[in-house]
């Protein structure tokens, strides 16, 4: 064997250890469950009304521990807080990256103001649910989809559903859409929902490393297969939504730079069910909410009014 190909197969095999350790270390950044420090500590000053609801949400009074194996075999969990009234209806609440179900305080006292009662899971691999890696939605609409199932099992088998996830919550609503759902989901919003993983990973590459998605992401792609089960481009809302037969309220802040703001024209754009859109002007990521509480909550409401 010549020198030279000697060489260029000794270059092959350097790129090929190296596009695999580099593969492992953006898996082990992005889809392992741990503390990320380019998320922050998520602090801010509260509102009276935020403090009020987390008063309530915490109080042991007013809630319960359900439990479910996912389908793989995971000990999932979730809180639930019942209504104060005899409503046979129920909101199931998906939170964001790295978050958990307490950070829910807010959006289950929304629910709770509209007679509803809350179901507010903890993801797989968050909070008290078991899982060593994240799905970016993938996975977790399956256990979703079982969340609905135990609802009906545990209230009334006519309840109204409505699904509400925020940020990756939003995404895994959105994939949760996609799914043979009972008739008993009246509703789903989503509050700042990516496309797909890949095209959140890809964007979060460029902000935050300034690299390309090639061949980073194609490679963590398949270390998430090989480890996780996935790849990143099956994580994707937009396929969903285009089997969406759901009425649908997108929300997205204007000013979100975690979330591109431009994904929520294609989020929008994929689904013929019926749908709105509500956009926040001024919001950063997940902050909708917070910017206005009450024109979230009259939009929410009266989207949920027109269609019981």
């Amino acid at each position: 064997m010549k020198k030279s190909m000697k060489i260029l197969i000794g270059v092959v095999i350097v790129l090929i250890i190296g596009l695999v350790f580099a593969g492992n270390y953006f898996y082990n950044y992005a889809v392992v469950p741990a503390e990320k420090s380019f998320l922050g500590d998520g602090s801010s000053e509260k509102t009276e009304e935020l403090i009020q609801a987390e008063s309530w949400f915490t109080d042991k009074n007013n809630r319960t521990t359900w439990k479910l194996t996912s389908g793989d075999g995971l000990d999932l969990s979730a809180i639930y807080l019942p209504a104060d009234n005899d409503e046979k209806k129920t909101a199931i609440l998906a939170h964001g990256y790295m978050g958990k179900a307490e950070d829910m305080a807010e959006y289950a006292d929304l629910y709770h103001s509209l007679g509803y009662n809350v179901l507010v899971p903890d993801a797989r691999g968050h909070g008290s649910s078991e899982g060593d890696y994240i799905g970016f939605g993938w996975d977790e609409r399956k256990d979703y989809v079982k969340w609905i199932q135990e609802v009906l099992k545990k209230t009334n088998s006519d309840e109204s559903i409505v699904l509400h996830g925020v940020s990756m919550g939003a995404a895994t609503v959105m994939m949760t859409s996609g799914e043979k759902l009972p008739e008993n989901v009246k509703a789903i919003i989503e509050d700042c929902g990516y496309t797909s993983a890949k095209d959140e990973l890809s964007y979060q590459l460029k902000e935050m490393f300034n690299l390309p998605s090639f061949p980073l992401i194609p490679v963590t792609s398949l270390v998430t297969k090989v480890r996780a089960g996935y790849f990143f481009g099956e994580a994707d809302a937009v396929k969903q939504l285009k089997k969406n037969t759901t009425p649908m309220l997108f929300i997205h802040g204007d000013k979100d730079d975690f979330v591109p703001f431009y994904m929520l024209d294609e989020v929008y754009a994929a689904t013929d069910a019926p749908k709105e859109k509500y956009v926040v002007a001024g919001a950063g990521h997940a902050q909708a909410m917070s910017k206005d509480p009450a024109k979230y909550k009259e939009t929410v409401e009266n989207f949920l009014a027109a269609h019981p």
